[in-house]
């Protein structure tokens, strides 16, 4: 699944424009502080307490690099290495190993000279960072081939997203029953927000009704949206918003492959 892109490269009213002071992720209610309050992990609270004490904002770049750090590590990790080094983990991340070092000096973890990063306790500073020691319940809105697809996808429970409740707008999908959950009316959005705490609100529709999909969904107050639709969405500041949007990056690679093939057609003429 592609990286979630943000629609606009810098940020502007209605966007989340700030990141989370470092050792700090935002709970289901909207308070800071770890999974338990007192460990992350099994990890005394000495092993935390640098970051808290002293929070440094994370640039949003940085944010939007530690899936890849952290997707990196859980490799390292099957194969049971206890340490790897900024050059190694830079490798795989497809970075520089100065930015790989520059990122996870805002996690508070420095690594040790000539030995590396401790793979598991760096893994688990990412994923508290993240907020994926947290329970985050999830809504699909769309229940088309692609909210079919995130319906069933299994990858979602094991980051800590729990895929909640799916509603669509068309009754006669209204009680088709995805793996263990009913699909419910779009009209039971408020109720399901309330029932479930929703954190996160997941717009699967067709481009005509993404505004109001999310529209409904602020309402109801959820304040993170992944919208998948092919359409340009707003929301109020206040609330998060990504964009993954597949036809984008096919665009994308199209004009990669017609350098490929046009290129050497021009060398030879």
């Amino acid at each position: 699944m592609p990286d979630p892109k943000r629609e606009e490269a810098s940020p502007s009213p209605g966007r989340e424009a700030s990141s989370w002071p470092a050792g700090a992720a935002p709970s289901a209610h909207g308070a800071f502080g770890t999974a338990n309050g007192n460990t992350v992990d099994g990890l005394p609270p000495s092993a935390t307490s640098s970051a808290n004490r002293n929070p440094r904002r994370i640039p949003e770049a940085t944010v939007a690099r530690l899936p890849v750090y952290l997707r990196s590590l859980l490799e390292v990790a099957d194969a049971h290495t206890v340490t790897v080094s900024s050059e190694r983990l830079a490798e795989m991340a497809g970075v520089n190993a100065a930015k790989v070092r520059k990122d996870l000096s805002y996690l508070g973890s420095y690594g040790t000279r000539g030995v590396g990063y401790d793979v598991q306790f760096l893994l688990v500073q990412i994923n508290r960072v993240l907020g994926l020691t947290q329970d985050w319940p999830v809504v699909i809105v769309g229940i088309g081939n692609l909210g079919h697809a995130l319906a069933n996808y299994k990858g979602f429970g094991a980051r800590g997203f729990r895929i909640a409740a799916l509603v669509d707008a068309d009754p006669s999908k209204v009680g088709e029953v995805i793996g263990d959950l009913p699909v419910r009316h779009l009209g039971d959005l408020p109720a399901i927000a309330a029932e479930e705490q929703i954190a996160i609100g997941i717009v699967a529709t067709p481009a005509g009704s993404a505004q109001e999909v999310a529209d409904l969904l602020v309402a109801a107050g959820v304040t993170s949206i992944l919208n998948f639709a092919p359409a340009v969405i707003s929301v109020p500041r206040g609330v998060s918003l990504r964009k993954v949007d597949l036809s984008i990056e096919l665009q994308i690679l199209s004009f990669y492959q017609q350098l490929r093939v046009v290129a050497p057609r021009v060398a030879e003429a």
